[in-house]
């Protein structure tokens, strides 16, 4: 498995503190002792950094504060991935480089899926075993926003928003206002939709010098990092990616990694597992948060999940948890 590790700067403490966050409440509340961040490097899991931003929304109290701490970074908050994204010579460009290397910093697949006159970005938290915080969604879709003002000089706006969170439990005034745009909730996934268009702005900060400086050592850092990650790492990330109402078929996954169907069975048996193994692992994760976190029926979960009929999703969904979908749902939300 690829290591669960997150940078976690210490301009993060900062930034929550900068957006009115109790930072002794927040840390005591996410049970992550201050010592970590004054570490030369530190790092967090995947579930100790979805803390810290559940813990942001229980102690900070404004709706706002995903919003504003992805809005107005200051340079030295940025990471080496958005430095490349922000002097890259394309709107277009500069997100396929926020996507290439922001895998260096955390666990989290970024996929940018044209088609329709649409530009959809897509962030799948590969190892994380629940929802990601509402907040850091908004946080992460300002975020993009805001890389997009800067780079082109332009009032940037996406085209719309989509959220698996439900319409009732978040601040819908708040998002319309501040993505100045449509917000769908209650979505299989969370995507932040762009034009196709837009991908061909110019950035107003490209800088080809300082590309050439930085993109060789991310490079070298992708090269390095990429010996940790397994073949089950990408074909886990290849789903998550390609699970969207339609038949998760081993040949399109084969394709995409660049192997035979042959090829990818044989090397997954290799390392002690099966393309089948495999799709029930994030088909399994995938329903628990989709029935846990929108609305949408049984029915249309299997759709998404690629199953051709209710009852093998049914079948499938007991055997993972002993119950069926609707009773699991009743139960996930009468613990809450």
């Amino acid at each position: 498995m690829m290591p669960d590790l997150i940078a976690l700067p210490a301009t993060l403490l900062e930034r929550f503190a900068r957006v009115g966050v109790d930072i002794d409440a927040l840390l005591r509340r996410a049970g992550i002792p201050r010592s970590r961040f004054a570490e030369a490097k530190p790092r967090g899991t995947t579930a100790e950094y979805f803390a810290l931003w559940r813990a942001a929304g229980e102690c900070g109290g404004a709706a706002d504060i995903g919003l504003r701490t992805g809005s107005n970074t200051l340079p030295h908050h940025q990471s080496v991935a958005t430095l490349a994204a922000l002097h890259s010579p394309t709107l277009g460009e500069g997100l396929k480089k926020l996507a290439r290397y922001k895998r260096l910093v955390c666990p989290e697949e970024v996929t940018i899926n044209v088609r329709r006159g649409e530009a959809r970005l897509r962030f799948d938290w590969v190892l994380a075993d629940t929802e990601p915080p509402p907040m850091l969604i908004d946080c992460i879709f300002a975020s993009i926003v805001d890389l997009a003002k800067r780079g082109t000089g332009k009032p940037m706006k996406a085209r719309r928003v989509e959220l698996t969170r439900s319409r009732l439990a978040t601040h819908e005034a708040t998002l319309r206002k501040h993505f100045g745009c449509q917000v769908k909730f209650g979505a299989p996934s969370d995507l932040l939709v762009f034009d196709e268009e837009a991908l061909a702005l110019p950035f107003v900060t490209h800088n080809p010098q300082l590309l050439a400086l930085i993109v060789p050592g991310l490079e070298s850092a992708l090269e390095e990092s990429a010996s940790a990650r397994t073949l089950a790492d990408d074909v886990r990330a290849a789903l998550s990616q390609t699970i969207s109402g339609e038949r998760p078929a081993v040949e399109k996954v084969a394709k995409s990694l660049g192997m035979s169907p042959r090829t990818l069975q044989r090397r997954l048996g290799e390392v002690g597992t099966t393309y089948q193994k495999l799709l029930d692992e994030v088909r399994h994760r995938s329903a628990r948060r989709l029935l846990a976190n929108t609305d949408l029926g049984a029915a249309e979960v299997a759709f998404l999940l690629g199953f051709e009929e209710l009852n093998s999703f049914t079948r499938a969904f007991h055997a993972w948890e002993g119950t069926t979908p609707l009773r699991w749902r009743a139960s996930a939300h009468g613990s809450t």
